[in-house]
Formats: structure tokens, sequence, C-alpha cells
């Protein structure tokens, strides 16, 4: 799993006025929880372009003070109509004890149900797992050439080591879907 280095300044006084005018000078308020304590800092803006506005998962080299600390972003907030990033939250990341992250999806492969004229319907394009940092992959990749019209790859049948996969195992990740222009093999053959 790749990372991207962020540097923090500890935030001294706690509030919404704070917050408001740290906003306006170009810092995003965020915490850092889940270690030995909860910290308060301050991050610059223009830091989260390469973490949050991506489709790729990072972990965070954060840097507070000197001390660097290893972390994922757990839960972000944006401004309602802006869209404007607002607040973060960091949990810190423990020798020896697994993280849950959403994964990017990627499909690789050519099915022939698509060639016939089927839909490629992607279901869902990040999935949930769970397991140490060193085993969790930057994407889980899922080959699609054995798919024929109607056939779906499931949650039960993705296998991976060291990870375990948190959704539904019956919730449908990946279909070929059938449409109007779809050639039918057996109309064909009589044709000749």
């Amino acid at each position: 799993m790749k990372s991207v280095s962020v540097s923090g300044s500890p935030r001294e006084n706690v509030g919404k006025k704070d917050a408001k005018n740290q906003r306006n000078n170009g810092f995003i308020p965020c915490v850092l929880y889940g270690g030995e304590q909860q910290l308060s800092l301050l991050v610059e803006e223009k830091s989260f372009k390469n973490l949050i506005y991506t489709p790729e998962v990072y972990y965070v080299e954060l840097e507070i003070n000197g001390q660097n600390h290893k972390a994922i972003v757990q839960e972000t907030q944006f401004h309602p109509v802006t869209d404007k990033l607002l607040h973060v939250d960091f949990l810190e990341i423990t020798e020896g004890k697994p993280i849950t992250i959403d994964i990017p999806l990627r499909i690789t492969g050519n099915s022939p149900g698509i060639m016939r004229g089927g839909k490629l319907s992607k279901c869902a394009r990040k999935l949930k797992v769970k397991g140490l940092l060193e085993h969790i992959p930057e994407n889980i990749t899922l080959d699609i050439s054995a798919l024929d019209i109607l056939d779906s790859i499931r949650i039960e049948d993705i296998k991976r080591d060291n990870i375990t996969i948190i959704d539904n195992p019956s919730k449908v990740v990946v279909t070929i879907l059938s449409s109007r222009n779809v050639e039918d093999p057996s109309k064909k053959e009589e044709s000749k």
C-alpha cells in the first residue's frame, strides 16, 4: 500500500471560531486518535490533494513536531453546499493491530458475454477489507475472462491471503447483463 507524507502542527485553540479562522487561512482542523493519546492538529488544505481527491487508497505518514505517526483517513467532513473540506479524522495504525479500510476494485480481462453484446455492471467500486497494514493491497483485481451473459462475481468468490473482506458474502460485485442486441450463438449456427 502506498503512503503519502503529511505534516501538521498541534492545534492550541479548539472551538468553532478558531476552526473557521484556520480554514480561512488555508488550514484544516484534524484529529489523530487510536494511539496513546488523542491529538488535535492543523494541516494545510493543499496537503489533502493527493490523499482524498483520488481513487487510490493511501496510508499517511503524519509528521507532528518531529514525531512520525502512521495513520489512515477514518472520516472526512465536507461543507454541504460548497463541498469544501472542513475536518479530517485520522486513525493511528498500531503495529500488529489489524485495520479496516475500503480498497478499490480493478477489472481485467475480456468477457465472452461482453463480446456477444452484454453489458458490464460494476455493483461496487470499493470493498471493505480488514488486515495488517503490510498485507493490505493497493487494489483488488478481478478477472472477468470467464464471465458470460448473466454470470457474476460475488464477495464469497473473492479469495485473498492475509486479509478478510468484511462485506456481505452474497453481495454481487460484478455482473454481465443482457442487452437487446445480444448475439444468440444457437441462431448463428442455424443460419449457416
